[in-house]
């Protein structure tokens, strides 16, 4: 009789959850969260304002409230965490080599690493 693997959560006291469970649930919530971020992105970005009209001055007036530049920020930190967990599950169901696994995901973190201290700088120095 096969007997089913246990999840990372459970009713027994003192068990602590693993990384996939906590990352299974990051990704529901954080997939949530974005859904609303972007939805009020986009509707500010083309339908409350023009494209055309979004330039420097428009960023500039915009980030001078910096509930803004923390909207503008998480929306930034939840796209590309969320996407790096998402391609990291892939690799890990869809690339066969250990090595090549390592290799792709040591990529992809360095990637997405520099893409946020890029962005993070962007938002948090840009002149106002």
């Amino acid at each position: 009789m096969l007997r089913a693997r246990p999840s990372g959560l459970s009713s027994t006291p003192g068990r602590r959850p693993n990384t996939e469970t906590i990352f299974w649930y990051y990704m529901r919530i954080s997939g949530l969260v974005l859904v609303f971020l972007a939805l009020i992105h986009f509707a500010i970005t083309h339908i409350v304002n023009d494209v055309v009209d979004t330039d420097y001055e428009f960023i500039q007036a915009r980030w001078q409230n910096p509930l803004w530049r923390a909207f503008d920020w998480a929306l930034l930190a939840l796209a590309l965490s969320h996407g790096l967990l998402g391609i990291r599950a892939i690799s890990e169901d869809y690339v066969s080599s250990a090595r090549m696994r390592v290799f792709l995901k040591g990529v992809l973190f360095v990637v997405v690493g520099g893409l946020f201290i890029l962005g993070t700088i962007t938002v948090f120095t840009f002149k106002t």
